[in-house]
């Protein structure tokens, strides 16, 4: 059963789905991509309910085992993962399916509404709580699926209403309070107890994970901001349609303030779309509108991100992007409708020294562009080496891919050296 989120379905505003704010065009190619280093073959499609079953003509390396579809059958605007369950967000619901039968659940009673529109992304807290990031500037907090309150909080805009220097110019003639986003969420991640957000309205906002409590406010860019991920450590990450990623870290004090360290600007696109961070959070990849996937690493004394190299290109807009945890590997969907697998090539001579960033794959099959990824976690097999991965498109379908990253890492290009 699903959740809703919004009462309204306006067909006109459906593709704000899977937009990205920017105040530059760029097209997006709606050809078939041709592919470089290997081809998903075609799947053969049975009707089996509740779910479409594939057949696939097997690649060596990797390939779809399952394609689910909402009840709405609306565009996939974003996946998430928690435990055994794959989270869906399409049109105003949000659908959740187990991972280990690929079947939609069905034990959730009742309804929640809202005005939320559309669900931008979906993130988790350590108590069950489910937060959803929506179109209408709002986040959104659940539990068992019930709609517990809504951020900025009724208590947080009490404590600082009253107060002048709370308010914020938003537009001409209107003032918010700071602690509110006043356009579309578009991002959104916790990390060491604290909730990261951005927007279309330019911001990075800061909240307590434990009472929700708007803790900073800061103007990251001049556009709007697309993504955010942050490392363990702590540092984060913003990607805008300024074409710039900015870099910000915590003090070392015991009140939270983040500060801009440094900015990365020769992004190749003039709309960076997605950003995606290694485990370790030395490599950080971002994708944009012009298609292009580039590496940033970190280098030198003062261990700052810098730039690395052009990864490689979809044919058309990157959409999102991946890291796959304990895998030196990364996945991006974009607008040709495909999903690539990016990783090293082989250092020079099997010497173990780190090879430049290559595509080691291509998994075709969806109709529409690829708008979210997520790992689907329960049925990691890392002892066999395989890994399985969710892409959910504008086509209204999410397709489950078994990615065998033992192989693909042995047979990756023996030799490729960064010079």
């Amino acid at each position: 059963m699903a959740f809703e989120s919004s009462t309204s379905n306006n067909s006109s505003t459906l593709s704000k789905e899977w937009s990205f704010r920017s105040t530059s065009s760029s097209s997006i190619s709606n050809n078939s991509s041709t592919t470089t280093n290997y081809l998903l073959s075609h799947c053969i499609r049975i009707n089996i309910e509740p779910v479409e079953k594939l057949i696939p003509v097997h690649h060596p390396y990797y390939k779809c085992i399952v394609t689910l579809k909402t009840p709405n059958h609306h565009h996939i605007s974003c996946l998430a993962t928690q435990g055994k369950l794959l989270y869906a967000a399409s049109g105003n619901q949000i659908t959740t399916f187990d991972l280990t039968t690929f079947s939609p659940v069905v034990s959730f009673e009742g309804r929640d509404l809202s005005s939320g529109g559309f669900i931008k992304s979906i993130a988790f807290c350590e108590d069950n709580k489910i937060l959803t990031a929506h179109q209408d500037s709002k986040i959104r907090v659940w539990k068992r699926h019930r709609l517990e309150t809504t951020l900025p909080t009724m208590k947080d805009k009490l404590r600082r209403f009253a107060c002048a220097k709370n308010y914020v110019q938003v537009r001409r003639n209107k003032r918010k309070l700071w602690i509110q986003h006043n356009d579309a969420v578009s991002g959104m991640t916790l990390s060491n107890g604290l909730i990261y957000t951005v927007s279309w309205d330019k911001t990075l906002k800061i909240w307590r994970a434990t009472d929700y409590k708007c803790l900073e406010s800061l103007t990251a860019h001049e556009d709007a901001v697309n993504a955010v991920v942050v490392s363990s450590n702590g540092t984060v990450y913003t990607g805008s349609a300024d074409g710039k990623i900015i870099v910000w870290e915590r003090g070392n004090d015991k009140v939270v303030r983040h500060s801009r360290v440094s900015t990365l600007e020769n992004h190749r696109s003039t709309v960076v779309n997605a950003l995606a961070l290694s485990k370790d959070g030395k490599v950080l990849l971002s994708g944009g509108c012009d298609g292009v996937v580039m590496a940033w690493e970190k280098e030198g004394e003062n261990d700052r991100m810098v730039e690395s190299e052009v990864v490689g290109s979809h044919d058309g807009a990157v959409l999102c992007l991946l890291g796959l945890d304990g895998h030196d590997l990364f996945v991006s969907g974009g607008a040709d409708r495909t999903v690539r697998i990016w990783g090293r090539g082989e250092g020079e001579c099997g010497s173990g020294s780190k090879g430049l960033f290559c595509c080691l794959g291509v998994l075709e099959g969806h109709d529409k562009p690829v708008r979210s990824l997520a790992v689907a976690a329960t049925i990691l097999r890392t002892e066999n080496g395989v890994v399985s991965v969710c892409s959910g498109s504008l086509d209204g379908e999410i397709r489950v891919w078994e990615i065998m990253v033992s192989e693909l890492i042995n047979n990756r290009p023996p030799y490729m050296k960064k010079y």
